[in-house]
């Protein structure tokens, strides 16, 4: 059964919540430059943006085939194999799949949930899909 964040914008207060929760988990530092999910606000708009796991274009492209889809339907990157081509960076059409400057590896949101349980609005949850 597929599993993805689902984000709704309109409940979205932009308060950080979420990347620090986020970044917190995976890099065990509060850096939302770090963070899977981003939260961008452009004037009364706010954008929440994250991988939505379907496209898959970022599985396609990769050279070494670093990256896979689990069972529940999630890409997830092997870093073992990855080379840090940035391949799926570029070819990501959400911006979701991310570099930092100084990690050798790309990363992605993996609906791990960390950033729908911190969240104090509901804005994001988790969607298994049948």
């Amino acid at each position: 059964m597929p599993k993805r964040l689902s984000c709704d914008n309109s409940k979205c207060i932009a308060c950080g919540a979420c990347m620090t929760a986020c970044s917190t988990l995976f890099f065990k530092v509060d850096d939302p430059k770090r963070s899977c999910i981003r939260i961008e606000q452009n004037g009364p708009e706010i954008d929440m943006s994250v991988c939505n796991q379907t496209c898959r274009l970022c599985v396609a492209e990769c050279p070494v085939k670093a990256l896979t889809v689990s069972p529940q339907g999630v890409v997830m990157l092997d870093r073992k194999l990855c080379v840090g081509c940035l391949a799926c960076v570029a070819v990501c059409p959400t911006g979701a799949m991310r570099h930092y400057p100084g990690l050798a590896n790309p990363f992605k949101c993996i609906a791990c949930g960390a950033c729908a349980r911190k969240c104090p609005t509901g804005a994001i949850g988790i969607v298994v899909e049948e």
